[in-house]
């Protein structure tokens, strides 16, 4: 048994000691992100059902739910140890659950509370992904995280296999309200493991750098994440990157919103073709994350992480442009999310490894949700301008494949700046 446990570990980069935190991780993407996955399919179907045309409204509204909460994120993480901003904020996300069950029990079919759900859903997704994240680049080093993040970001991809599929399974007998509680069960159980990798790390400290402990809060004032992105070309860079990402998503969000809308009209079918795309996408993401992520960022760098799914962007856009279907567009659709997970993703956390721990909680907040949803908003408005320009979406699919490109060079100069920054060279 320890043979094969050894051989496990090596096969996986996993150093001994390790493993208890690579478990604690995996469980903390995971709970997070089948919870998550359990409701997103039923946020999608409430989108398009609210008009493919009024999406950029729903985005807007996302927009300033996302600046109102980032001052009080800001005084949270200035206020309160840096091993207490987790379990606090998932704290008061699992509260707002229990509130929307209770709703949704009483008024199932009520339409503003579904375009709150919609925006809310969109808020929390960011931000507690982005909190989880800023937990495994506090807590592990940049070597740690060259070699595991990959496999961690393996359990936010098996939470999105399995989310769809309970989501899917238990939502006839559990209705709406059912699955929301269930929901706040689970992110409560992501809370346990973090707090068990937060005791890990007391149990093995990393060698003395300067940071602050984990114990102490960050100070500051609630807007230092903002004002530290405006000083800092590399944190710059960081937010085009991600405003970029965000852009090319949203064109290709509405084009799924179109495509499917116009392909099935059901919402229970709408709803299942979500969840199908969600499931197909987490496995390919899975293979990639255990086998491969982790190999090309320790060969090639961070760099190629960043750069290899911009450019089948590119190319997939373009094929939009010429064949705008249904079938192109699923497989457009997978390569985009899959390769953001298992290797953007990965990728894009590494960036923050090398900054000290104010810029991994309140910079990357900021960036993760208020820089992510002005992308996303912006971009929204864009694309709803190009179709009303043009009848056709080939016009949009092209600004598409540029923006593709844009993020692929920002991604490359990042990983060169990253790679400088981990060696000293570039202080």
């Amino acid at each position: 048994m320890a043979r094969w446990r050894k051989r496990l570990d090596q096969g996986l980069n996993i150093q001994p000691g390790e493993g208890p935190a690579v478990v604690a991780g995996l469980a903390l993407f995971y709970l997070l992100f089948t919870g998550y996955f359990m409701l997103r399919p039923v946020r999608e179907t409430m989108g398009v059902a609210g008009g493919v045309d009024n999406l950029q409204w729903l985005f807007t509204g996302t927009f300033i739910a996302t600046l109102a909460c980032l001052p009080l994120f800001g005084w949270l993480a200035s206020t309160v140890r840096r091993r207490h901003i987790l379990p606090w904020t998932y704290g008061f996300f699992i509260a707002n659950l229990v509130l929307f069950a209770v709703v949704f029990a009483r008024d199932p079919d009520g339409v503003w509370q579904a375009r709150a759900f919609y925006i809310w859903l969109s808020v929390f997704n960011l931000l507690a992904i982005s909190l989880a994240w800023s937990v495994l680049t506090d807590l592990f080093s940049t070597a740690q995280g060259k070699r595991l993040f990959g496999l961690l970001a393996a359990g936010a991809s098996l939470g999105g296999l399995s989310g769809p599929f309970l989501g899917t399974l238990l939502v006839a007998p559990l209705g709406h309200a059912g699955l929301v509680l269930l929901a706040a069960l689970l992110l409560l159980g992501s809370v346990g493991a973090a707090g068990y990798l937060q005791r890990w790390r007391d149990r093995h400290p990393l060698p003395d750098v300067g940071e602050q402990p984990a114990s102490r809060p960050l100070g500051g004032n609630p807007f230092a994440g903002a004002t530290a992105v405006l000083r800092s070309s590399y944190l710059l860079g960081i937010a085009l990157f991600v405003v970029l990402l965000a852009s090319v998503s949203t064109f290709l969000y509405f084009e799924q919103a179109r495509i499917i809308s116009e392909t099935f009209t059901d919402r229970t079918r709408q709803t299942q073709v979500f969840g199908l795309i969600d499931t197909v996408v987490q496995a390919l993401a899975i293979v990639t994350q255990v086998f491969l992520t982790g190999r090309l960022a320790r060969r090639l760098g961070v760099g190629i992480l960043l750069v290899a799914v911009p450019l089948v962007m590119a190319a997939g856009f373009v094929w939009l442009a010429l064949s705008p279907v249904f079938a192109v567009f699923v497989v457009v659709m997978v390569v985009r999310r899959a390769g953001e997970y298992a290797l953007v993703r990965p990728g894009r956390e590494r960036l923050f490894t090398v900054l000290p721990a104010e810029a991994k909680y309140k910079a990357k907040n900021f960036i993760d949700t208020v820089v992510y949803r002005g992308g996303d908003a912006l971009s929204g408005w864009v694309k709803r301008g190009l179709d009303m320009l043009v009848e056709h979406p080939q016009l949009a699919m092209l600004t598409g494949a540029a923006l593709a490109l844009a993020w692929g060079l920002t991604g490359g100069w990042l990983g060169l700046r990253q790679q400088r920054l981990d060696t000293g060279r570039d202080r």
